[in-house]
């Protein structure tokens, strides 16, 4: 665990970035930077909003990062456009924010008196259709140019490039990491597990894109900010590129829907449709180096969190209907 750190979160707001600072306010300052697009924040019931910092701002913008990163020591960028229907439908968007937006975070670290770390993230998607037991050191994959979900995969790519240049030609103390398919509560936009859900609940129909055969290693978001945490944690860190996974947590997609209509006790049934764009056969990761170098193991099985995702998603909708 860190402490007294003054931490800059891009995207801090978002899913991930917002439970993050959660954990982090106990013993460090905190400064959330983020344009709202997608705002979990409300969902974060022990956040005390004097807690924390907020600034409203967008990380395209060099010279808003910049202000806003100074004065801190340790910057987590999660900002980016992510998800497939978003990304089909704003590839441009996709590419700017993900690219400028990473460069100018690492602009801002570079000009920072005494910075301790900068954490990037990436995502599963570099390794392409089918990755079994991928490793950090295994080559990345990015599908035919054109192709919108691959313009995603692209932009981490190039993320990943530039963080870690930044740290051989100027020195910068940067670790990426990988996500693999992150749910939990306080999950907004897209997310097919958040999807299920709201679904099973409201007894509608859970949509399976293509047969239904793909299979994924699914990883709970308590699970993805103590991997976050580990290597804000670790000097072994700086320099490198970890998976962070619950590599136990494999299933189908198709068997997912029956897990959650089965732990939501709904009537819901499965209907398959035809997959809109590209499609990711398989997707598993090893979580070795994770483990040996950061001690990082997640913990949450996935009936238990999909239990507990489902949970906070009843209470949700019923909020809504109050």
């Amino acid at each position: 665990m860190i402490e007294g750190r003054r931490v800059f979160i891009t995207g801090g707001a978002g899913f991930i970035g917002s439970l993050l600072a959660e954990r982090l306010l106990a013993s460090n300052e905190v400064t959330i930077f983020d344009n709202l697009t997608r705002n979990s924040l409300g969902h974060r019931s022990t956040m005390d909003a004097a807690a924390y910092r907020f600034i409203k701002g967008d990380v395209v913008d060099v010279d808003e990062v910049r202000a806003a990163a100074t004065g801190h020591d340790v910057i987590v960028h999660c900002a980016a456009i992510a998800g497939v229907d978003t990304v089909g439908r704003e590839p441009v968007t996709t590419m700017r924010v993900n690219v400028i937006g990473s460069f100018n975070v690492l602009e801002a670290a570079l000009s920072l008196t005494d910075v301790h770390r900068v954490v990037c993230f990436s995502t599963s998607e570099i390794f392409g259709p089918h990755a079994f037991r991928s490793t950090e050191a295994d080559a990345a994959v990015v599908g035919p140019a054109g192709e919108p979900r691959w313009t995603y995969a692209a932009s981490k790519v190039a993320e990943e490039h530039l963080a870690l240049a930044y740290h051989g030609q100027f020195g910068i103390p940067v670790t990426v990491l990988r996500p693999f398919n992150v749910y939990g509560p306080a999950q907004t936009g897209e997310g097919a597990i958040r999807n299920f859900a709201r679904q099973a609940i409201a007894g509608k129909p859970l949509v399976v894109r293509g047969d239904g055969t793909q299979l994924r290693a699914w990883t709970y978001v308590d699970d993805m900010v103590d991997g976050v945490i580990a290597a804000l944690s670790s000097d072994i860190a700086v320099g490198e590129s970890f998976n962070i996974a619950n590599a136990t947590a494999v299933t189908t997609t198709a068997d997912l829907a029956r897990t959650i209509i089965r732990i939501a006790r709904s009537d819901s049934e499965v209907v398959f449709e035809d997959a809109a764009d590209a499609e990711v056969h398989i997707r598993l990761p090893s979580t070795e180096k994770a483990t040996r170098l950061l001690g990082f193991t997640a913990r949450v099985p996935l009936e238990d969190g999909i239990n507990r995702t489902v949970q906070w998603m009843r209470s949700l909708l019923q909020q809504e209907q109050a």
